[in-house]
């Protein structure tokens, strides 16, 4: 059960949020708890009824449960986040390491696993949309060029278009790209687990909390010659990673 105290609002303007859970119980006791800490608060239990939401007003973040009845949550996530680019923190009774991780490359922006403490809920919401407040604009075309280079490849951050030393394209994961767009803008330096997951996602990475390292090995494989032997994103044993690559901006 949620804790009975009451606390003060976000903020006067009452941030929507739309949760997506066919749990009954689980969405009463949201929608009251959050309800009374500022937010406006709507609801659907499935991933259809999402959508239609979703096409009929603004939300400001969605709180997405995966065992949805007429769709995987995975697959609504990766929707939400191409159609409507909306916050997403994703609560679920699913523990797995391995879905935690599919769902942060999808472009969840947190993963909180039931049963979960409802205070520390309401506060993974307020960082989200604070930081979803903060976001820069899309530069202008005229300003100044989204294009860096690095041992050969090419990445334009603004359509987030990567090509290898032969001009191929290479696919990233919108986990991959953030990882890549983070060791860019700190080429040789050591970054530890918990610098990169504050720079991705607000948060540290947690003592069992592995994500960075599969993003780590997976950006590998696409950007070394060896993903086995790397010479461009190294671990420094203790510490974190180090991207040895210069960087410039074309």
């Amino acid at each position: 059960m949620p804790p009975s105290e009451n606390l003060n609002p976000v903020s006067s303007d009452r941030p929507t949020l739309l949760v997506v859970d066919d749990d009954g119980e689980i969405v009463q006791l949201l929608t009251r708890y959050l309800g009374g800490h500022g937010f406006h608060v709507v609801t659907a239990g499935s991933a259809a009824q999402s959508r239609a939401v979703m096409g009929a007003q603004s939300v400001d973040l969605v709180l997405l449960d995966l065992g949805l009845p007429d769709e995987d949550g995975l697959s609504l996530l990766k929707d939400l986040q191409s159609t409507w680019g909306v916050s997403v923190i994703v609560v679920t009774g699913r523990g797995d390491a391995v879905e935690r991780i599919v769902g942060l490359e999808l472009g969840a922006d947190d993963y909180v696993t039931k049963p979960f403490d409802f205070r520390e809920l309401v506060a993974r919401i307020r960082t989200v949309l604070r930081r979803a407040r903060s976001a820069p604009e899309t530069p202008a075309p005229s300003s100044k060029s989204q294009v860096v280079s690095f041992d050969g490849f090419q990445l334009d951050l603004s359509s987030r278009h990567l090509s290898d030393r032969d001009g191929r394209d290479v696919s990233l994961t919108t986990g991959e790209f953030e990882l890549l767009q983070v060791l860019l803008k700190h080429p040789r330096q050591i970054l530890s687990r918990d610098q990169l997951m504050n720079h991705i996602h607000g948060r540290d990475a947690g003592p069992f909390d592995r994500a960075i390292d599969v993003q780590i090995a997976r950006l590998r494989r696409k950007l070394e010659p060896d993903a086995d032997e790397p010479r461009l994103i190294k671990s420094v044993r203790g510490a974190g990673y180090l991207f040895a690559a210069d960087v410039r901006r074309l």
